[in-house]
């Protein structure tokens, strides 16, 4: 399950995956397995949207309400396992960056963390420059979701 996570002056938000991890280096969006439900629990669509906001809380910090979630693209991968990313609302390049290195501070405590670098991005070229591999589905999210600045008189 992956997440979109736009900044309020039309950035996507990737993250860098930590050296000890099975992909070391690479760019990805944030995000997770589906925890299956318990006994008599159900994975609904409002069960989903939960563990998408929560995963955003764990991983980057950003403090999302499951509703403001919005399910952008189910996908079919391999072996017939299903791919969901969710697009988040937008919050400030500041704030995202802020709770980005308190929970990984946090995180390094106890244990090394999943991921070390945040970066966000506006235009394919700029995904291009980050040092690394990143996975195929960012650039094509980055067209569509990173937005232009405003140049002063337009």
């Amino acid at each position: 399950m992956n997440k979109v996570q736009l900044t309020d002056d039309g950035r996507v938000l990737v993250v860098r995956v930590a050296p000890s991890t099975a992909a070391p280096g690479r760019w990805q969006l944030p995000g997770g397995s589906v925890e299956p439900p318990g006994d008599g629990e159900v994975l609904d669509e409002g069960a989903l949207r939960g563990q998408a906001a929560r995963e955003l809380a764990e991983e980057i910090g950003a403090q999302v309400k499951p509703d403001e979630l919005r399910l952008w693209v189910a996908t079919r991968g391999e072996n017939s396992s299903v791919g969901l990313t969710y697009l988040a609302p937008a919050r400030p390049d500041a704030e995202l960056r802020e709770r980005f290195t308190t929970v990984v501070a946090k995180r390094a405590e106890s244990r090394e963390p999943e991921l070390d670098e945040v970066a966000l991005v506006r235009s394919s070229a700029e995904l291009a420059g980050l040092a690394g591999p990143h996975v195929d589905y960012l650039e094509p999210i980055v067209r569509r979701y990173a937005v232009a600045p405003l140049l002063p008189g337009t």
